[in-house]
């Protein structure tokens, strides 16, 4: 689709246009002119947007979806217009379906599903066999196919001899780990942050601990054998210390945080609404006012939604019994414009994308568009109208937001929330 987009306020800083007020001429799906008041002498759609801003299109780096097996909770299909309605124009998506996503046919099978999609899909192949912590899945044959990263969703790797060989193979293709962290037996039946909130609620806590031990470990572990390492939704103080010590050290790891843990604490749980039934759980204010810290200073090298679809079946029951997770795509900028600078809040929706080692191409004439479009200064608070998802187990209902989402345009489509 041709189109030109009208007095678009650019916020890209390796851009040229950075921070100006400028006309962008899209001509499939290349920047063809970027200026002020471009003639439209081809009568091309224009878009006129409040406030319209435009950055490089947002990446998110751990999204479960749910199909195969789970069409139920979210489609790929309808997936991936959540994400471009979001301002997402690539997700990675987790193995987490049924299936397990861990063989070279299952990553075909996902990527034929979102052929057609704005927002790009980027599958990560399962570590290990089934995501059970046993055998190595097939590694190379899924980067072959695709995958962009490898492992298992909210599973800790409990054999450390394991990922010690997984490390070291990986590094003969480039391929990039990612070692989620929670000791399973400190963790035990816990189902919350183990604390104050934990002991006045009565629920059975999991300890900061139980995720540090494990950071450590895995740190360890990337030290001895070199190679790529990425630690996901991180959320305590301690963890960001340790990644950061291990930064200075050269070593070459990464980290994310979710949305969630940013914005609440456990205080949250007083009402024992399993839609903040997370994992890893709500931590403490001492615990989020660390990873904002670690945003703002660069040691936390991504933020995600952790956007994680889960019917009402599973969702709305007793707390020790409902599974975790909340959706957190058509959230994720409103939530975070409260509490990051816009340039903080752009740039670590975008990093992502060289760290997993997709094409990122910045605003300006002839590169491809694969941008995101945004009005930064707009308040209003999330309702269960604002959910696009087919599951509706959102941790931020109720949440005042400051910054609102238009849409898309990537791969030649243009996605916007509410046609103009």
């Amino acid at each position: 689709m041709n189109l030109i987009l009208r007095a678009a306020t650019i916020i890209d800083a390796q851009s040229p246009f950075h921070k100006q007020t400028v006309d962008l001429h899209i001509e499939n799906g290349i920047f063809k002119k970027i200026g002020s008041n471009l003639p439209n002498n081809e009568k091309l759609a224009e878009i006129n947007l409040e406030n319209l801003h435009v950055s490089q299109g947002w990446f998110d780096s751990s999204v479960s979806l749910g199909e195969p097996g789970f069409e139920d909770r979210e489609t790929i299909a309808h997936g991936l217009e959540v994400a471009a309605k979001s301002g997402f124009t690539g997700i990675a998506l987790q193995p987490n379906s049924f299936p397990v996503i861990d063989n070279q046919s299952q990553i075909q099978f996902v990527q034929s599903k979102a052929q057609h999609s704005a927002t790009q899909l980027l599958p990560i192949g399962a570590l290990t066999k089934e995501s059970l912590g046993k055998d190595l899945a097939e590694l190379y044959d899924m980067k072959k196919a695709g995958a962009v990263a490898f492992g298992d969703y909210n599973k800790n790797t409990d054999n450390p001899n394991l990922l010690k060989i997984a490390l070291q193979y990986v590094q003969d293709f480039d391929g990039l780990v990612i070692a989620y962290s929670q000791d399973n037996d400190i963790k035990g039946q816990g189902v919350v942050n183990e604390g104050v909130v934990s002991t006045r609620l009565g629920l059975k806590g999991i300890p900061a601990l139980a995720e540090e031990i494990q950071v450590a470990r895995n740190l360890f572990l990337l030290e001895y054998t070199g190679g790529k390492l990425h630690i996901p939704t991180i959320s305590t103080a301690e963890s960001v210390d340790l990644i950061q010590v291990a930064k200075a050290k050269g070593l070459n790891v990464t980290c994310s945080v979710a949305v969630h843990h940013l914005v609440l604490t456990d205080e949250t749980l007083d009402g024992f609404d399993t839609r903040y039934k997370l994992t890893p759980p709500l931590r403490t204010e001492t615990d989020r006012k660390a990873l904002i810290a670690g945003v703002l200073n660069g040691t936390i090298d991504m933020i995600t939604s952790d956007h994680n679809p889960i019917d009402i079946e599973h969702k709305k029951m007793e707390f020790d019994l409902a599974k975790n997770g909340t959706i957190g795509l058509e959230s994720a900028f409103g939530a975070l414009l409260t509490l990051l600078p816009l340039e903080t809040v752009i740039e670590r929706l975008t990093v992502g994308k060289s760290i997993f080692n997709i094409e990122n191409q910045t605003i300006q004439e002839g590169n491809k568009a694969n941008i995101t479009f945004f009005n930064p200064d707009e308040n209003w608070t999330f309702t269960k109208g604002n959910i696009l998802s087919k599951s509706k187990n959102s941790a931020f209902l109720g949440t005042v937001m400051h910054g609102k989402v238009y849409g898309i345009y990537n791969q030649e489509k243009l996605v916007l929330q509410h046609e103009q």
